[in-house]
């Protein structure tokens, strides 16, 4: 497979026929009764929260392969905040450009909540910060 192709695939922009990627189990279509086990770097809310529709991930990647994961996440509709304080520098800048792009794709929207750690949300979502709530109503910040 060409790396164009590699990276369409990747993106999600192509069905990926490569089958090193696949668990021969899960390819079979053999059902397991043990609980799924998620990446300890992801944290996804309950089941109530998912079918209210409030969902929220959480995930600190360990290096730019994790990204895939941001992005399944995000094309899902999940906001997604990334942490990447544990990241090396170069590796942190090349998950930047790709959640980037990722939102600017997808029509969403990145914000930068602290230093290293973003904010991505779909283009159905919308942000509420604190300090505008406070302020323009009286609020904590207006007290006489």
């Amino acid at each position: 497979m060409g790396s164009v192709r590699k990276a369409s695939a990747w993106l999600g922009l192509v069905e990926d026929h490569d089958e090193r990627y696949y668990d021969d189990e899960y390819a079979d279509g053999a059902e397991s009764n043990d609980a799924w086990v998620t990446d300890p770097r992801v944290q996804v809310a309950s089941d109530t929260a998912q079918n209210r529709g409030r969902r929220i991930a959480t995930v600190s990647p360990a290096g730019f392969r994790d990204a895939r994961g941001i992005g399944e996440l995000f094309r899902a509709g999940v906001p997604v905040i990334v942490n990447l304080t544990a990241m090396e520098p170069d590796d942190a800048k090349r998950v930047v450009d790709f959640t980037a792009g990722l939102t600017f794709g997808l029509h969403g929207s990145i914000e930068r909540v602290a230093t290293r750690v973003f904010l991505l949300t779909p283009a159905d979502t919308q942000i509420v910060t604190g300090e505008t709530m406070g302020r323009g109503q009286g609020g904590f910040f207006n007290q006489s």
